[in-house]
């Protein structure tokens, strides 16, 4: 389906967004699109396919507004969704040759950053972390040579940001391709493929569905990319391997997607609001949130992060690892909750759920922002902050 609106020049955003469901089903005339359970399509008397679908594994017909709303958004060539996440992640790293070799982030999502280690590498798979905010040590990596480049911006849980531009440069200087995992910015706030990128993946769990009721990925790839094996191969992966989501679950992602611009400017506009007023609080060690100007990185944030820095942050709470899990046990309007980008505020200390080899400092407390009121927000995090007792956890 295509939006038929007349405009002298590219929609916004916000409004690419919002008209997600908004483009009208030729069929009925329904301002919001059905949802196609069917598994499988009949064939003409030759056999052939006239209506180009053969069965939902390789495409459904749910999957196409999802996927055309997020090509948009991003400024790609093609959307493809999955089941999750982790599988969209995980399909380009198979879909690379045979000893490949990655150079991925040292701070990065934990699950990836796992999966690399404990099945990527056991299977050939070759892997290096790096800063990927230190562009030298990126550049040192790349002399031993590389297939692909992993970069996470902002990067989970630390929010360090990663030079998109820059890291392309070295990236295809190396003959590698460039992926970003751009699932805290959201293409509202930044759109990789303009700097330089050429693969662009989400957890569209997170922001994209924004309702916690989904689990989905996405992946993005740049024009320049769009023929190559590599794209080809991503994209018969996912038909034969299954990583795709239920037809309902696309029609709820692109239900959630309407809202994308609003969730996200309001969300960003609340975490700045609380990594402000507490920038400076004596019983937090330090603020993470790349919209502060004393954020390493912050200069880069305002190159290529476009009305507002994001709805995550995290706090290193003074006292250590104790006293963080208490402050957290006090809040009572953000629920302790695996996961990020809702319209609900979580909290969560990520060293404990990482386990004894995460590279989180343990006393950081990991916050997904949500749409509430910000006043309200910071005051039950002062008061957990001011009620919590040193040296007495809960």
């Amino acid at each position: 389906m295509t939006d038929k609106t007349d405009t002298a020049r590219p929609l916004a955003s916000a409004t690419v967004a919002a008209r997600a469901t908004g483009r009208v089903d030729p069929a009925t005339g329904a301002v919001v699109p059905p949802i196609h359970p069917a598994t499988t399509y009949e064939r003409a008397a030759d056999l052939s396919y006239p209506r180009g679908r053969v069965y939902t594994r390789a495409d459904n017909p749910n999957y196409d507004a999802p996927e055309a709303v997020l090509t948009e958004l991003e400024g790609g060539a093609e959307s493809l969704i999955f089941a999750s996440g982790m599988s969209a992640a995980v399909t380009l790293f198979q879909a690379l040759p045979q000893g490949a070799r990655v150079v991925a982030p040292e701070i990065m999502y934990w699950g990836l950053r796992k999966w690399l280690i404990e099945v990527g590498r056991p299977a050939g798979l070759g892997v290096a972390f790096v800063d990927m905010t230190d562009q030298q040590a990126l550049a040192a990596a790349l002399d031993e040579g590389a297939d692909l480049v992993w970069v996470e911006s902002p990067a989970n849980p630390l929010w360090g940001i990663t030079d998109i531009a820059a890291a392309a440069r070295l990236a295809h200087r190396a003959g590698a391709v460039l992926a970003v995992d751009s699932t805290a910015a959201t293409p509202i706030l930044t759109r990789p493929i303009d700097h330089g990128a050429d693969i662009v993946m989400h957890s569209a769990t997170k922001y994209l569905n924004g309702h916690s009721d989904v689990l989905a990925g996405t992946l993005t790839v740049a024009p320049g990319l769009a023929g190559d094996p590599l794209w080809a191969r991503v994209r018969q992966l996912r038909s034969m391997s299954g990583n795709i989501p239920g037809p309902f679950e696309a029609w709820l992602l692109l239900r959630g997607m309407r809202t994308l611009a609003l969730r996200v400017e309001r969300a960003s506009a609340n975490a700045l609001a609380i990594a402000q007023h507490f920038a400076r609080d004596p019983r937090l060690d330090a603020v993470l949130y790349p919209g502060l100007p004393d954020f390493p990185g912050h200069e880069i944030a305002q190159r290529q992060m476009t009305g507002g820095f994001g709805g995550m942050l995290s706090i290193r709470v003074a006292g250590g690892r104790d006293r963080a899990i208490e402050v957290a046990a006090r809040l009572r309007l953000f629920a302790r909750a695996t996961s990020l980008g809702g319209v609900e505020s979580l909290v969560e200390h990520r060293a404990s759920i990482e386990g004894t080899d995460s590279p989180v400092p343990d006393d950081l407390l990991r916050i997904s922002v949500g749409i509430e009121a910000a006043a309200d927000l910071i005051a039950d995090l002062d008061q957990a902050l001011g009620k919590a007792p040193a040296g007495d956890a809960q």
